[in-house]
C-alpha cells in the first residue's frame, strides 16, 4: 500500500515465547488541504448563487411571466422538432458515408472522405447562409423558383443535416472499427451478405461505442439549432429575441431560453446515461 495513501505504524515482531502483538491499525492520511479547498469552493458557489438570486437586474419575476408563454413554447417545439429530424436524417446519411469510407472501392472511399472533409472544414453558419442564398446560383429548380422551394425551415433542415452527417459518419465509422474483425469473418462464414452482416452483427455491437459520442452530438445539435435564428426560423432563441425586441427586457428573456436549454439537455443527458448502460450490459464498465 503506498505510504502517501495510508500511514501504517510498524510493529516489531514479538520475541520467541511471548504472545504475538495486535495487528497494526490502518490510519487514513488526513487530507486537510483538499477539505479546505472544498469548503472555499462551496462558499464561493453559495455567494454566486445568492448574488444571482438576489440581484434585481435578473428580473426573475419577468422570467416567470414569460417562461410558459405560447410564443416561447412554440419556439421550443420547433427547436425539439429540428433536433429530432436533423439527428435522424444526419445519422442515416452519416451511416451511408461511413460505409463508403470503409469500402474497398477507392472511388466510393474518396467520395466519403471528400464529403466529410468539406463539411467539417466550413462553419455551420457559412453553410446555412450559403443554402439560404442558393437562389442566387440556381433561381429555378425543376420549374419551381428556389425561393418558393426552400423555406427558411427547409434551409435549416438541409443545412444542419448535411453538416451533422459529416460528424455522424466519423462516429459510426469509429464504432464499426471497434468491432473485432473476427465478428465479420464469423458472419461471413455463416453465409450472411454484406448488408445483413452490417445490420445484424456489426452495428448492434458497435452501438456501445457509438452511443456516447452520438449522445454528445444530440445535445450539441439541440444547442446548435439556435443558429437558425439568423435566417429567421422561429426557434426558441428567435422567439425570445422577437419578444425582447418589443419589450427591451433582454436579460430575463435570454434567461428564459437558457433555462429551457438547460432543462432539455439535462433530460437528454439522463436518457443518454440509461442508453449507454443498456448497450454496456455484460461489460466491466456497466453500472
Amino acid at each position: 500500500m503506498p505510504s502517501d495513501i495510508l500511514d501504517v505504524p510498524t510493529v516489531p515482531a514479538a520475541p520467541p515465547g511471548e504472545p504475538s502483538r495486535a495487528a497494526p491499525r490502518l490510519v487514513p492520511r488526513r487530507r486537510t488541504g483538499q477539505w479546505a479547498a472544498a469548503v472555499v469552493l462551496l462558499a464561493l458557489l453559495a455567494l454566486a448563487l445568492v448574488s444571482v438570486v438576489r440581484n434585481p437586474a435578473f428580473q426573475w419575476d419577468v422570467v416567470a411571466d414569460y417562461f410558459l408563454t405560447s410564443a416561447v413554447l412554440r419556439g421550443l417545439g420547433l427547436t425539439l422538432w429540428l433536433t429530432a429530424v436533423v439527428m435522424v436524417l444526419g445519422f442515416a446519411l452519416g451511416t451511408l458515408l461511413a460505409v463508403l469510407r470503409l469500402s474497398g472501392n477507392p472511388v466510393l472511399r474518396g467520395v466519403g472522405r471528400g464529403y466529410v472533409w468539406l463539411f467539417r472544414s466550413t462553419p455551420i453558419l457559412v453553410q446555412l447562409l450559403f443554402w439560404f442564398n442558393i437562389g442566387a446560383l440556381y433561381p429555378v429548380v425543376l420549374g419551381v423558383k428556389t425561393v418558393d422551394l426552400l423555406s427558411p425551415v427547409a434551409v435549416a433542415v438541409l443545412g444542419l443535416t448535411l453538416h451533422e452527417a459529416a460528424y455522424a459518419a466519423e462516429v459510426v465509422r469509429g464504432g464499426i472499427l471497434s468491432v473485432d474483425k473476427g465478428q465479420w469473418e464469423a458472419a461471413q462464414a455463416l453465409g450472411l451478405g454484406a448488408g445483413r452482416r452490417l445490420r445484424r452483427i456489426v452495428l448492434p455491437q458497435a452501438m456501445r461505442s457509438i452511443v456516447p459520442p452520438a449522445g454528445n452530438m444530440l445535445i450539441g445539435t439541440l444547442k446548435g439549432t439556435s443558429i437558425v435564428s439568423v435566417i429567421a426560423v422561429n426557434d426558441l432563441l428567435y422567439a425570445v429575441q422577437l419578444t425582447y425586441h418589443r419589450t427591451y427586457q433582454v436579460i430575463p428573456l435570454l434567461l428564459v431560453a437558457t433555462l429551457w436549454y438547460v432543462l432539455v439537455t439535462s433530460a437528454l443527458s439522463v436518457g443518454q446515461h440509461y442508453l449507454e448502460r443498456h448497450y454496456a450490459r455484460g461489460t466491466a464498465g456497466a453500472r
